[in-house]
């Protein structure tokens, strides 16, 4: 099948141009001004963007958590990302507390295998450091599984202490792999929020209050200075707070290889947000939204590369009968939010119409740098000859309403509703098929692929 796009302006990372691109089966084949060549299908991109298909690098689908699991399964969650301009995910497989990682692994597996409907890889969670785990690592590494995500938050489920985390950097020194890190000062936040519960402050505001803008500072800080002893890179998950943006921009500055994504509900939401009363359990998730000066400079850091990717930390669940579990206690509400649909259309109505990111840096932080960042090079993240054809035709015009009427994630309401954006993906193309077209689903559950990807470590010590 080849399929001819005319017409568009290519937004790269690093370039924009106008020009055609011609897809021979799943790779881009061609790219020219005025290409006169025979296709099967002719795509006029006249008025319109053609962008590498975006890159979600932290998503979580059927996540169990708090005694539920996240709505979308891989089959609705990538369908929706799809219609989003989302053309691959890493989802995270989880490695419960006594299990081996492959355990985990395999679990994940199984979950997308034959169900994804757009290619997708994984990062590892580490719930348990021991000697064989780290002797795991390795063998994942080999595989393509090339991250590995511990936390400083969830003390008893995810939580590892100062002495895991350094060891596990200390394996990724060895195998190039990277360490991302949940960076809060969880054992403190559990004390505040026992303090609240117990002074009846149970509404999901005081997760918020609960969890302090200082205590992800803190644990930021304290996992880049792990990271500096052990020699190896470290990037910070869902980064939504200024203390830790600032111990980000000190380490860069001192030429540390520290690195950080936000998401866009740190962008977009506020503190305010979880305040109207038993509603507030909408908005959720961990770290929590914070007071509205964050949000400012966060879009700063994001212009100037103190942050290098935006991601979702997609982790949906109802608000009728799982995020109201927590109904008198804050703490039992499950944490996490949708997003993986809105991401690319957010970043651009909020980046690069209101002025904070050039369309250049838009596809940078949508889809350049997680390629670039998590082994995918080459292959995704960009509009260039003998790249996957993942390719999205964008209208930066169009406009439309954000709402759980009309999304295609599977969970009941949206933490956007009512929002109106500025852009929208026309059509998206997943290595050469054309699985979006306008509001048409033409995918199929099972069309994606795993992507075994390559280790960064050395890399991004280097960069």
């Amino acid at each position: 099948m080849r399929t001819l796009i005319k017409g568009g302006t290519i937004v790269n990372a690093d370039a924009t141009t106008s020009a055609d691109v011609l897809v021979d089966g799943e790779r881009i084949a061609l790219i020219g001004s005025d290409l006169d060549v025979e296709a099967d299908r002719t795509i006029d991109a006249s008025g319109k963007w053609v962008i590498p298909g975006a890159i979600d690098v932290h998503t979580h689908m059927e996540l169990p958590f708090g005694g539920t699991f996240a709505k979308d399964t891989f089959e609705t969650g990538t369908r929706a990302a799809a219609f989003g301009g989302t053309t691959t995910i890493i989802d995270f497989a989880v490695q419960a507390k006594g299990q081996s990682l492959r355990e985990g692994l395999d679990a994940w597996h199984a979950k997308a295998e034959g169900k994804a409907c757009v290619d997708y890889g994984f990062h590892m969670i580490m719930s348990d450091v021991t000697d064989d785990t780290l002797a795991e690592m390795d063998t994942l590494v080999d595989e393509g599984v090339t991250d590995f995500k511990l936390f400083t938050a969830y003390p008893g489920v995810f939580y590892s202490d100062d002495g895991a985390i350094f060891r596990a950097m200390q394996q990724t020194a060895r195998n190039g792999g990277l360490i991302l890190m949940h960076a809060e000062n969880g054992m403190a936040i559990d004390v505040v929020a026992a303090q609240n519960v117990d002074a009846g402050n149970t509404d999901p505001y005081y997760h918020g209050t609960s969890r302090s803008p200082v205590m992800e500072g803190e644990a930021t800080n304290r996992v880049i200075r792990l990271a500096q002893v052990a020699g190896v890179p470290v990037y910070i998950v869902h980064l939504s707070a200024i203390d830790a943006l600032n111990e980000v921009r000190r380490a860069r500055d001192e030429g540390l290889p520290a690195y950080a994504e936000t998401c866009p509900q740190y962008l977009f939401l506020t503190l305010e947000d979880m305040g109207n009363g038993f509603e507030g359990a909408k908005f959720v998730c961990s770290p929590p939204l914070r007071p509205a000066e964050h949000a400012g400079e966060l879009w700063k850091g994001l212009a100037k590369d103190d942050l290098q990717v935006v991601s979702t930390d997609h982790c949906p669940f109802d608000f009728h009968g799982q995020k109201e579990l927590g109904k008198g206690d804050f703490r039992k509400v499950p944490n996490g939010l949708p997003g993986v649909e809105d991401r690319v259309n957010l970043l651009h109505s909020g980046g690069v119409v209101d002025g904070y990111l050039t369309p250049n840096r838009w596809v940078e932080v949508i889809s350049a740098a997680p390629a670039r960042m998590f082994g995918l090079e080459g292959r995704k993240g960009v509009v260039g000859i003998g790249a996957d054809a993942d390719l999205v035709v964008y209208d930066p015009t169009a406009k439309h309403t954000i709402s759980a009427k009309s999304h295609h994630m599977d969970v009941d309401y949206s933490c956007y509703e009512g929002r109106e954006v500025t852009g929208r993906a026309d059509i998206v193309l997943s290595r050469g098929k054309v699985i979006v077209d306008g509001d048409e689903w033409l995918g199929a559950a099972g069309d994606g692929r795993f992507l075994k990807r390559a280790p960064t470590g050395d890399l991004l010590s280097r960069t």
